[in-house]
């Protein structure tokens, strides 16, 4: 089991939740996402619990990169965002299952047996958001839910205090893209600052 977390303390925990029910299992783990791309090339893995939120390059990409590649790990995605903010858009990514990480340790590990056994993991709330998105009764998206997921990812990086030029350093972006999205975030967002956008991300807890 691969464990991709930016912290080594939360690394560590989830580590010992899993040895503790699975004692034979065997772990990796990984704390950046080329690291995360780099152990899931190199061997497979029977589950990938990912972080969403990950310097530079978030989990989103990684679960993109999966695809590109047809990496198919299973993968629970672990989070402090709500499921509103995140967790459709981790399982359109590829995902097996979305938790927040705020959840109890028994629950995580539903979680990971229920993906192991070759299914997913949803929350009842959620089941109900997706069950309305198929029959096309969801009522009007929510201003975060209309950004894309790049758009996301550049709002999370401003609200953590990157200027421009280090966002597009850390998402491989010219300048010039990287402030299209930004204009993009001010129109959609109905904002016209940095600081506008810095309160919003903050607010909704996009950065951790």
């Amino acid at each position: 089991m691969l464990i991709a977390d930016d912290h080594s303390l939360v690394r560590r925990g989830l580590r010992q939740i899993l040895a503790d029910a699975f004692p034979t299992a065997e772990f990796g783990e990984a704390s950046t996402v080329p690291e995360t791309l780099a152990s899931l090339r190199s061997q497979p893995w029977d589950l990938l619990v990912l972080d969403i939120n990950m310097p530079g390059r978030s989990g989103l990409d990684v679960l993109k990169e999966m695809k590109s590649a047809n990496i198919k790990t299973p993968t629970l995605v672990i989070s402090v965002h709500s499921e509103d903010q995140y967790a459709l858009r981790a399982l359109k990514a590829g995902a097996a299952g979305y938790l927040s990480k705020d959840s109890a340790p028994e629950q995580f590990l539903l979680a990971v047996e229920r993906i192991l056994g070759g299914r997913t993991f949803i929350s009842p709330a959620l089941a109900e958001k997706l069950a309305d998105e198929m029959r096309g009764r969801r009522q009007a998206k929510s201003a975060l839910e209309r950004l894309s997921d790049r758009e996301m990812e550049v709002l999370r990086l401003i609200g953590s205090g990157r200027t421009v030029k280090e966002i597009a350093g850390l998402l491989s972006l010219s300048v010039k893209t990287v402030s299209t999205y930004r204009v993009r975030l001010l129109a959609k967002l109905r904002m016209r600052t940095n600081a506008e956008l810095m309160r919003f991300a903050i607010e909704e807890r996009l950065v951790d």
